[in-house]
């Protein structure tokens, strides 16, 4: 009976500690560290490309080893509602996939985004005039508008002529 009553208090000490250690967060621990002392390794290079464009002085040259979402420009200071914002771009492309336009809308405290996945250029293609478009209702103000170009593929994309523009609702 001694035993068993010394056991007992022991084994509740042991569960209070693994209690408090359930209480205590769990310390991280490093996976991988990405050094960007050398921007090869980020395997995406971004520059502009004065041989290759449709106009002006050069066209933006995106060459990368994996997928990838390169964001063109931001838009902010529309008063526009009741609209469909269209946001066209020339691509060639020299490429193992396929290249889109996105856009990403901030309207009030929502962001939301419209992919032109049905409209885009892909393997080795000569320029091609790709879009995406997102419908604003009537009342929606368009705060911010982020448009990007999304690569699903490893190679070369060049892009050129961006635009963004406003049409009336279909």
């Amino acid at each position: 009976k001694t035993y068993k009553m010394q056991t007992v208090p022991s084994m509740a000490a042991g569960w209070i500690a693994v209690m408090l250690l359930a209480l205590v967060p769990a310390r991280a621990q490093e996976l991988k560290k990405l050094s960007l002392d050398d921007t090869s390794t980020l395997g995406l290079s971004v520059q502009a490309d004065a041989a290759v464009k449709v106009e002006g002085k050069a066209s933006l040259r995106i060459t990368t080893a994996r997928p990838t979402t390169v964001c063109l420009g931001e838009v902010t200071g529309l008063d526009v509602d009741d609209v469909r914002l269209v946001f066209k771009a020339k691509v060639k492309t020299e490429l193992e996939g396929g290249a889109f336009l996105e856009m990403w809308v901030t309207v009030g405290a929502g962001e939301f985004f419209s992919k032109g996945l049905d409209n885009q250029a892909a393997g080795k293609s000569d320029w091609k005039n790709i879009q995406a478009m997102f419908l604003l209702k009537k009342g929606e103000k368009a705060e911010k508008v982020t448009l990007n170009v999304v690569v699903n593929g490893k190679g070369t994309v060049w892009v050129d002529d961006v635009v963004l523009s406003r049409e009336p609702p279909k």
